[in-house]
C-alpha cells in the first residue's frame, strides 16, 4: 500500500512493518554491467565503470590490464571512420517488456530526441539502434505527438512489438564493428530499457550491458560511451559551436505531462485493442489443423514432441543409489536461468548450431534459443551454452567442461552424453 500524508490525517494501524522512503534520496540510476540488480547511480557511472574494467572477473569486473585500458580500434562504417574504446556503445535499444508501455517515459524519450535533433546532435551510424514498444498504442501516440519523426532521425524506428534486444534478438552488429571489438578485446557496451542484462544474453560481443530508462538509452547513444559523466561532459555542439549538455535537452516534467495529456486518450486504447483479432490479415490467413491434440511434425526444428512422458507409469520407480559419479560442472554464485538455459543468440560454433546444420538449417536462420525453446533437441544442446559461463573446471569462460576419466575438454552437452553412454 502506498500512502501520502496530509494535515489532519490519522495514521492507519498496519499489522506489518512500516517502511519509509525519503523521496529526496531518489536519484537517476542504471543497472549493470552484468546483473539487473546491480544498481549504479547515474552520477557514479563513470567511476563505477572504470573500477569494473580493472576489477577481477566477476559480477562487477572485467580484469583489463592497466596497459590495455586506453586501447582503441579504428574502423570504417558506411564510408566514415570511427574509433571504439572500452565502454563504447554498440547497441542502443528501447525494447519492450519493462517500461515501453509507460506513456510518460516513452514520450519523455521522444521529446529528448526532438530536442537533440533541434540542437544538431546525432547518434553514430554504427550503433545498432532500435525501438520495440510493448504496445501498438505507443506508435499511435508517438505519431500524434510528432516525436516519432525525431526518433526516426536518431535511428529509433519501430522494429516491431515484443521481446527483442532484451532476449537477444537484436541481430548481428555490423561486421566492421565486430572485428574492431575482437581486434583489441574491447569491453563494448549495450544500453537497453529491458529487464535482463546477463552476460551473453543481449549480444555475445557486448560484455557490459546496462539497463536504463528509455530517455537514458538515447542519452547514452548520443554520448557514444557508458564511460561518460553527463554533468561534466558535453554530448556535442550545436550549430553555433556551443557545447550541448544533457541538461540542455532534457525535457521538463511539465513538458512531458502536457504532451501526455494532449495525446494519450482512452479512445486510442479502445480502438487499437478492439481490432486485436482482425488486425493481422497474414496471421488470420494461416491454415491451422483442427482437433483436440497438437499434430506433431517430426522434422520441425522449432516444435518437437519431448520425450519426458515416454514410458512413464503411475508407479514411482525405486530410488537407485548414485555410484561412480563425476562432477559435470563447478559453478560459483549467482548462476542464473540465463546461464542454465540461454534465451539469446545461438552461437555459430555451438553444439545446437551443429545440430541445426545437420537438419538443413542455414546459419542465417538459426534464430535464438528463445525462439526455439519449443524443441527439446535444441534446448538440451543449449543447456549451459552461455558464452560467458564461468565453469571452474576449465580455464576460459564458455560452455565447456572436463570429462574427468579421460581429462578431455568437451562442450558440456557432449560431456554429459559421453557420461550417459558410459553409464555414469
Amino acid at each position: 500500500m502506498y500512502r501520502t500524508y496530509g494535515e489532519g490525517q490519522v495514521d492507519p494501524d498496519y499489522s506489518g512493518e512500516i517502511m519509509e522512503l525519503d523521496l529526496s534520496t531518489v536519484v537517476p540510476c542504471v543497472s549493470g554491467p552484468k546483473r539487473p540488480h546491480d544498481r549504479v547511480a547515474l552520477s557514479d557511472m563513470k567511476s563505477d565503470f572504470e573500477s569494473c574494467l580493472t576489477a577481477p572477473v566477476g559480477f562487477k569486473g572485467f580484469k583489463i590490464d592497466e596497459d590495455k585500458l586506453q586501447d582503441s580500434a579504428k574502423f570504417t562504417h558506411d564510408g566514415q571512420e570511427y574509433e571504439l574504446k572500452h565502454g563504447s556503445v554498440v547497441i542502443s535499444a528501447i525494447t519492450s517488456c519493462t517500461n515501453t508501455s509507460n506513456p510518460n517515459v516513452m514520450l519523455q524519450a521522444g521529446l529528448l530526441a526532438k530536442n537533440a535533433v533541434q540542437k544538431g546532435l546525432s547518434v553514430s551510424k554504427y550503433i545498432k539502434t532500435s525501438l520495440s514498444p510493448g504496445s501498438g498504442v505507443v506508435t499511435k501516440y508517438m505519431e500524434l505527438s510528432g516525436v516519432n519523426e525525431h526518433l526516426d532521425k536518431l535511428g529509433y524506428t519501430t522494429a516491431g512489438y515484443g521481446c527483442m534486444t532484451c532476449i537477444g534478438n537484436s541481430g548481428d552488429i555490423p561486421e566492421s564493428v565486430s572485428e574492431a571489438i575482437t581486434s583489441k578485446d574491447l569491453v563494448a557496451a549495450a544500453v537497453l530499457s529491458g529487464n535482463r542484462n546477463f552476460e551473453g544474453r543481449v549480444h555475445p560481443q557486448t560484455r557490459a550491458n546496462y539497463l536504463a530508462s528509455p530517455p537514458l538509452v538515447i542519452a547514452y547513444a548520443l554520448a557514444g560511451n557508458v564511460n561518460f559523466d553527463f554533468e561534466k561532459e558535453a554530448l556535442g555542439k550545436d550549430s553555433e559551436g556551443n557545447d550541448v549538455f544533457l541538461r540542455d535537452i532534457w525535457p521538463t516534467r511539465e513538458e512531458v505531462q502536457k504532451v501526455v495529456d494532449a495525446t494519450v486518450k482512452p479512445e486510442l486504447f479502445k480502438d487499437y485493442y478492439s481490432q486485436t483479432m482482425t488486425r493481422n490479415e497474414r496471421w488470420n490467413k494461416l491454415e491451422a489443423p483442427k482437433g483436440d491434440l497438437f499434430q506433431w511434425t517430426e522434422d520441425s526444428t522449432y516444435i518437437h514432441l519431448p520425450p519426458f512422458f515416454k514410458g512413464i507409469t503411475q508407479d514411482l520407480p525405486e530410488r537407485a543409489a548414485i555410484k561412480d559419479a563425476y562432477c559435470l560442472c563447478l559453478f560459483g554464485d549467482s548462476v542464473t536461468t540465463d546461464h542454465i538455459s540461454p534465451a539469446g543468440n545461438i552461437a555459430k560454433t555451438s553444439v545446437a548450431a551443429k545440430w541445426l546444420e545437420s537438419q538443413g538449417v542455414h546459419k542465417k536462420d538459426f534464430n535464438s534459443y528463445g525462439a526455439r525453446r519449443g524443441n527439446d533437441l535444441v534446448m538440451a544442446r543449449g543447456t549451459f551454452a552461455n558464452v560467458r559461463l564461468v565453469n571452474k573446471m576449465v580455464e576460459k569462460a564458455g560452455p565447456n567442461t572436463i570429462h574427468v576419466p579421460s581429462g578431455e575438454q568437451l562442450p558440456i552437452f557432449e560431456a554429459a552424453m559421453k557420461y550417459k553412454d558410459e553409464g555414469k
